[in-house]
């Protein structure tokens, strides 16, 4: 992705500290802080809620949080990524660990083990340079997988927005589940959960440079202490362990570490996903560059430094991402801010954040992750396939569409990690139709002698050239398409014949394939000697450079010919064979 000329170079990246604070301003430095404080207010409860996820103490999350933050700032790529905790993540760590069926001290172990095992294999990943496999996440991909995660984020937080049941299960389920317990909504709950999200969206409407999630989480903190209201049944965080964690490895045997290095691959790419969709959403906003292999090293270092401070998996978060950019962040100060509070909470505001209502958590949440549920964004790759394209991308015309409604899809019906799976072999196959079937333009002159060749289709005004026929393969010519592009040709010589226009000469246009295989090479020459026998004569224009190597060395003394331009092919090919 290129998005700017800020951000490391995929070449020079091992040369560069810090890189997410190339290009920082002093002016920067007080919005910056003013976010960390508003993304600490919203991370201590997150992370403490997400611990819950993990079947883990809930003063895990604040454990982790710390090293995560910093570790990222120094080695990550992005300027706006929050690092921590994060509930697909936190959901993955308790099925693995489950597995184990072990106590509650050896399940706490095995989850800071889990995180220490997904930072190794990130760390590989990116020294290894693997951050190129992110390509194959194209971005309709990774709209209509953040779109799914947004949407299972917000109907996760439902319940205690409304002081309901949580369900289990997928999207759906769960979105059942809480129609289903409507009618038993507790009204208090109800009240601060929806009046404190009342309270976000018209801070961000109206009082935009306000910090609403601090305002609310201060608020609702306020409120029970006020009022009493945890004594009339709203639920509270309720009790945090003070003091800062330990440091070392945890009490895990080999083969128990070995078994969660083998599933912290999937746990690793969907923490990856996430985190890059992050990244990359907000380095568009901001125009500059995030570098896939430097997240991999920031996830990793941020895996390791949580696993050994006895903490559990992190990755790049979605809603605390959102709050971070919305608070005006233009760096990680803002994350290194949020870690030196969270250090300030472990040692003296645990107390606290023992009285924020969850309810209002709940909301703070569901306003970070409501404006990445971009539909606007399907709506517009649905519309990018319709027009032209119908004509000259029959095959594929709507191929980013389904790849982006097929993640959203897979997320909401199959959970996270299996969307992710279905999105990316979605695009695979998409890829693979699109080599597989190129669009094939017939060429006319717009004016004679101009040597201007058009897409016949696109000026349906102009008449076939007589006994000529030009196309033009839109693609590089493999051995996917090779049988394809033979048959079109064929196909349009005979249309040619039997409309009473015979062809005497056919020409391919050789200046938008960017290259040739030995297949695609031979079923060239084969093409060309068909023709000839059926006294049409064929040769090629505008052969790249490779196109034409690659024609010479497969083909020897029986290659089509090869012309500089489409003009001299005709002339070329006139007269008989």
């Amino acid at each position: 992705m290129t998005t700017g000329t800020t951000g490391p170079s995929a070449s020079g990246w091992r040369g560069v500290v810090a890189p997410s604070f190339r290009g920082f301003r002093p002016a920067w430095l007080r919005g910056d802080v003013v976010a960390g404080l508003t993304v600490w207010a919203v991370l201590v409860p997150e992370s403490l809620a997400y611990a819950g996820i993990a079947g883990v103490p809930a003063v895990v999350g604040l454990y982790a949080t710390v090293p995560a933050l910093v570790l990222y700032a120094l080695l990550g790529s992005s300027r706006h990524l929050v690092v921590a905790p994060m509930s697909a993540t936190a959901a993955l760590s308790a099925g693995a660990v489950g597995d184990f069926g072990a106590d509650a001290d050896d399940y706490i172990a095995l989850t800071a083990a889990l995180a220490i095992a997904v930072g190794l294999v990130a760390i590989l990943a990116g020294l290894f340079r693997l951050g190129f496999l992110a390509s194959f996440i194209s971005e309709p991909v990774l709209k209509g997988f953040i779109i799914g995660l947004a949407l299972t984020i917000i109907v996760g937080q439902v319940p205690a927005l409304l002081g309901v049941d949580k369900g289990d299960g997928s999207f759906f389920e769960k979105a059942w589940s809480v129609l289903g317990n409507v009618p038993d909504l507790d009204a208090l709950t109800t009240a601060v959960g929806v009046g404190s999200l009342a309270v976000l969206l018209a801070l961000r409407r109206w009082l935009a440079a306000v910090p609403g999630s601090l305002v609310v989480a201060l608020g609702g903190v306020l409120l029970v202490w006020v009022l009493g209201l945890d004594d009339h049944g709203l639920a509270i965080v309720g009790h945090i362990d003070s003091g800062l964690p330990s440091f070392g490895l945890p009490g895990v045997g080999r083969d128990d570490f070995l078994d969660l290095l083998a599933v912290s691959v999937g746990v690793m790419l969907v923490g990856f996903a996430e985190g890059l969709g992050a990244a990359k959403t907000y380095a568009v906003k901001a125009g500059y560059d995030v570098d896939a292999d430097r997240e991999l090293l920031g996830l990793g270092a941020a895996n390791l430094g949580s696993g050994l401070s006895g903490g559990m998996v992190v990755n790049g978060s979605l809603s605390k991402t959102a709050v971070n950019g919305g608070a005006g962040a233009r760096s990680q100060v803002s994350g290194l801010t949020a870690a030196a509070l969270t250090v300030v909470t472990l040692l003296f505001l645990t107390g606290l954040f023992e009285e924020l209502p969850e309810a209002s958590l709940a909301a703070i949440v569901i306003a970070a992750v409501i404006e990445l549920v971009d539909l606007a964004a399907l709506r517009r790759l649905w519309t990018a396939g319709a027009g032209p394209l119908v004509a000259v991308a029959p095959y594929t015309r709507r191929a980013d569409f389904l790849a982006a409604v097929g993640a959203l899809v897979g997320v909401l019906v199959f959970d996270t990690l299996p969307g992710l799976v279905i999105g990316i072999g979605i695009s695979l196959l998409l890829l693979i139709a699109r080599t597989s079937r190129p669009n094939i333009a017939e060429l006319l002159p717009l004016a004679a002698g101009s040597g201007v060749w058009v897409d016949r289709k696109r000026h349906p005004d102009l008449a076939p050239l007589a006994g000529t026929l030009v196309v033009r393969v839109e693609g590089p010519l493999m051995f996917t398409d090779a049988d394809f592009v033979r048959d079109r040709v064929r196909a349009l010589v005979a249309a040619r014949a039997a409309a009473g226009t015979p062809v005497s000469r056919v020409v391919l246009d050789g200046e938008s394939v960017p290259g040739v295989d030995v297949t695609a090479a031979a079923m060239l020459t084969q093409l060309h000697h068909e023709l000839e026998e059926s006294g049409i004569r064929f040769g090629v224009a505008r052969g790249i450079g490779q196109v034409r190597d690659v024609l010479t060395a497969s083909g020897g003394r029986d290659e089509p010919t090869i012309f500089p331009t489409i003009d001299l092919a005709v002339a070329g090919l006139t007269g008989p064979s």
